[in-house]
């Protein structure tokens, strides 16, 4: 179970940094989603993955612990705020320039009016 969980923590690792090394925005806004996603299965796996425990100290030998749940739930939230506005500047960007290119040339300042 564990190296199950921890390849997939490397595998949305990977190819969250993979999409964002690319030049255009959509590709690195799914990157910064699969890099969170990452970051919260981690923080899910970091209070020990225990099946049927409960989550109050004391009412069993072994419990599971409720703070890494509420910071993964905080990260969702968090993370899906932050996709909302990222996303809105992108297509803002896409609206003024014309294109979704993460990177210009030095001496590229056309935009969208000086082409029509």
């Amino acid at each position: 179970m564990e190296a199950l969980v921890a390849s997939a923590i490397g595998m949305f690792t990977a190819v969250g940094i993979y999409l964002i090394l690319r030049l255009r925005t959509f590709p690195v806004i799914l990157g910064l989603t699969f890099l969170s996603y990452g970051v919260n299965v981690f923080l899910f796996t970091a209070g020990r993955l225990a099946t049927n425990r409960a989550p109050i100290i004391g009412t069993g030998e072994v419990y599971a612990d409720p703070l890494p749940q509420a910071l993964v739930l905080t990260a969702i939230v968090i993370s899906f705020g932050m996709t909302a506005v990222v996303m809105m500047m992108a297509i803002g960007g896409h609206l003024e320039a014309g294109h979704d290119r993460v990177n210009m040339a030095a001496g590229d300042t056309d935009t969208a009016e000086d082409k029509a």
